[in-house]
């Protein structure tokens, strides 16, 4: 993680003194791996440190300062733009990294377990894994694919703005990262299967409601509930694959959570993909239909899953 971190703050930096289009092109490819790396070791972290019955307010925590992060960074991105110009905004962010990368290094406690073991090829292996990452998949291409549909539904069919959209999706974050902390803490208490089975069923349920829109308290309305609804899946997965490694007794949650972020980032690359094309070809009634039974489906598998 402090590797990470300084390879954040250095691939920051580089985007501030970029000159040339492969400058920027190097700088963004190295702020992608530094992504990757906290994502993958941060999770795994948070498995090694936590027992089975922590992890998940753990996770909710998060979570919930991912997603802020999310709503707050565009905002001050823009103000710090404004009072010092384009490189301010990325001298701020390597700072933060920088901070950050120190009070990591001071405040992380240090672990005295054993190396962990497991092989990739083990975890793959892991049939309840496996068919869990698959519904990763289907649950990450779901939000990617609302993220391009909902912006073109609104303005064609409501009239919206883009301020309005923009607001619309803010109120959505708002109120999906206020809830990680409550999902974590429940997932603890209920375990991660269940939340996220109620999450998958809760968002087939409210993909066909997000035609009910009319207009911008009713679009308000139906966006804040789906995304709500679909937090109850995000961070009960994360739980659920350390759930599942533990008890098949592979302790190596780096490897494990990085088949989860490769899972996620399937979804995330298939979803704008799937959703725009069949947006223009069967328009958005449909395509919420024809979803909701995706998720429909992949919650069914998910049930019938056996661990043992």
């Amino acid at each position: 993680m402090i590797a990470a971190l300084g390879l954040l703050a250095g691939s920051t930096l580089l985007f501030a003194y970029a000159h040339s289009l492969p400058t920027l092109f190097a700088a963004r490819m190295l702020q992608g791996a530094a992504d990757a790396m906290t994502w993958v070791v941060g999770f795994a972290l948070i498995a090694d440190l936590y027992g089975e019955h922590e992890r998940g307010r753990a996770m909710g925590l998060t979570m919930a300062g991912s997603t802020l992060g999310f709503i707050v960074g565009p905002f001050f991105g823009g103000w710090l733009y404004e009072i010092g110009g384009i490189r301010l905004p990325f001298l701020v962010v390597a700072a933060l990294a920088a901070i950050n990368l120190v009070v990591f290094a001071v405040v992380t406690p240090e672990t005295a377990r054993e190396p962990s073991t497991g092989s990739m090829w083990e975890v793959l292996r892991l049939r309840a894994l496996a068919i869990c990452a698959l519904v990763v998949v289907a649950g990450a291409a779901t939000g990617a694919m609302l993220e391009p549909v909902m912006p073109l539904r609104f303005a064609s069919r409501l009239g919206l703005g883009p301020r309005q959209i923009g607001a619309l999706f803010g109120a959505a974050a708002a109120a999906s990262g206020a809830m990680h902390p409550v999902y974590g803490y429940f997932s603890d208490r209920l375990g991660g299967r269940r939340l996220m089975l109620a999450g998958l069923f809760g968002s087939a349920a409210m993909l066909p409601a997000l035609n009910l829109a009319a207009g911008f308290g009713s679009a308000a309305a139906v966006m804040i509930l789906m995304w709500m609804v679909f937090g109850m899946f995000v961070t009960p997965s994360l739980t659920y694959f350390a759930q599942l490694a533990s008890r098949a007794g592979i302790a190596a949650y780096g490897v494990v959570y990085g088949v989860y972020n490769v899972a996620w980032a399937l979804g995330l690359l298939a979803g704008p993909a799937l959703g725009g094309f069949f947006f223009e070809r069967i328009g958005f009634e449909k395509l919420t239909v024809g979803w909701s039974a995706l998720l429909f489906a992949a919650a069914f598998v998910l049930a019938r899953l056996r661990t043992d």
